[in-house]
């Protein structure tokens, strides 16, 4: 089993520690993991992505990838503005979106190589009611892994939530725990038209 997974967000949305965050719950889990950055001109706002890969076995692949099987998109507005259509979704994929609940999911905003299963979570609602809030920009880099372990499964929400307090120490660990098991509990299927 080899997942490759793309983060698609900002520049200060926390996709780059989200990677990496990633990688080190499944290595709690007995897993292999990669985690790796790729973003232009470094500035805040800046469409940014993040790429992890998940193994049972060494991963010996390196380097970026434009297609992928989960696609987890921190930012709602990089659908609206038809950014997502760069990175294909293999088929069987997953692709988890922070997306107010009033918004509506189009397949024609994404391309899919196949079926896909599509989940939401109100993540920027989570980061501020949490108060995980940079320079006025809410975090949800936390809270979109909590959604991924509910969208995938394939890694727990327990290993996330460690791997958070572990990168995060004290309190500020605790708080983006609990906003990523918010999210696990928040996070659905949703229909896309």
């Amino acid at each position: 089993m080899l997942k490759e997974i793309i983060f698609y967000g900002r520049g200060g949305q926390g996709g780059v520690t989200a990677a990496n965050i990633l990688v080190s719950a499944v290595l709690r889990e007995g897993l292999y993991g990669q985690g790796f950055p790729f973003f232009g001109a470094e500035r805040r706002g800046a469409p940014v992505m993040a790429f992890s890969r998940i193994s049972d076995k060494p991963i010996l692949r390196h380097g970026m990838f434009y297609d992928c099987d989960v696609l987890v998109v921190l930012d709602p507005k990089l659908v609206s503005l038809g950014l997502t259509k760069r990175i294909e979704v293999r088929d069987r994929g997953v692709v988890v979106v922070n997306a107010p609940d009033n918004m509506v999911l189009e397949k024609k905003a994404f391309t899919l190589k196949g079926s896909a299963k599509f989940y939401r979570v109100n993540a920027t609602k989570i980061a501020l009611k949490k108060k995980l809030v940079i320079a006025g920009w809410p975090v949800v880099n936390t809270s979109m892994l909590g959604a991924f372990a509910r969208a995938t499964g394939l890694v727990s929400i327990n290993s996330v939530a460690e791997a958070i307090k572990e990168y995060f120490h004290g309190p500020i660990g605790e708080t983006n725990a609990e906003a990523a098991v918010e999210a696990y509990k928040q996070t659905c299927e949703t229909e896309v038209c």
